[in-house]
């Protein structure tokens, strides 16, 4: 079985969760530019975390045979804080970077005009730099802030087809079908989807543009979301073609659109940029 997770922050995690994510059949990361938990006072501090994204992090994953890629924005939470919203304007020169698949995460927090004016304009710098974006839908008034999302995609230069709309549930996906979007869904412990809620949706609405994710992150979180998933479409009696389809293909496709999706792991050195991920050892 070959799993995608396209939506997991890595930074967060450890080379133990790699090691077990490679057993369990994750051969491929997409890692979204997220908030951090404690909010960041500086532009300066966002370009050295891109820059992990860009290097460290794919380093990281080739030791355990994964293949990394990344989208790059600023994240709806902190654009909401005037001491971050200059690094818009830095945004395009890490947009054109290989390992940058998507622009993402864009969307909305709490809704509020800072969030609209920083969604339009990394939409249009997604159209301009010829990438999909990955959309974060609110965790709260789920459903209005789909249809915000969607009104403000329509008003964009980007089309419709080339957004993902994320941490979809029961009360969103509806709709975001309808819009023609791709479909994201985040299995996470206690809050978000599950794997029995993910099979029920599948059986309702089909595997379509169906992208399932882990969203793994520094909170209680599980990187085998993927797999357990997985397995459980298949005990649903979904067959081997179905679960690779969502759990393969689907992402692969929406990822394609940037023309940047190499999977495969090349070979790298002892050391990145001098440091290394061995420690106590020779």
């Amino acid at each position: 079985m070959r799993l995608f997770d396209p939506h997991i922050h890595m930074t967060s995690r450890t080379t133990d969760d790699y090691e077990a994510m490679y057993a369990a059949g994750v051969r491929a990361v997409v890692e979204p530019a997220f908030w951090l938990g404690q909010p960041r006072t500086s532009p300066s501090s966002f370009y050295d975390y891109f820059d992990s994204l860009l290097g460290w992090e794919p380093f990281r994953a080739a030791q355990y045979g994964i293949a990394h890629h990344c989208t790059i924005a600023l994240n709806p939470k902190e654009a909401n804080d005037p001491r971050c919203t200059p690094v818009l304007d830095q945004l395009p020169r890490y947009l054109v970077k290989d390992n940058v698949v998507a622009v993402g995460e864009i969307g909305y927090d709490s809704m509020t005009p800072a969030e609209d004016t920083a969604l339009s304009a990394q939409l249009q710098m997604a159209a301009d730099a010829e990438l999909p974006a990955l959309v974060h839908t609110p965790h709260r008034d789920k459903l209005a802030g789909l249809h915000r999302t969607i009104d403000v995609v329509r008003e964009s230069a980007l089309p419709l087809d080339r957004v993902l709309l994320d941490h979809l549930n029961e009360t969103t996906v509806k709709d975001a079908k309808d819009a023609g979007c791709w479909l994201g869904f985040s299995v996470y412990p206690d809050t978000k989807m599950d794997e029995d809620r993910m099979v029920a949706i599948l059986r309702s609405y089909g595997p379509e543009k169906v992208l399932v994710n882990s969203a793994a992150d520094w909170g209680r979180s599980d990187p085998l979301k993927t797999r357990k998933v997985a397995d459980a479409m298949l005990k649903a009696g979904f067959d081997d073609d179905m679960v690779d389809l969502v759990m393969w293909r689907n992402p692969v496709a929406f990822y394609e659109l940037s023309g940047r999706l190499h999977l495969e792991v090349e070979g790298t050195d002892a050391t990145h940029e001098g440091n290394s991920i061995l420690r106590g050892g020779e």
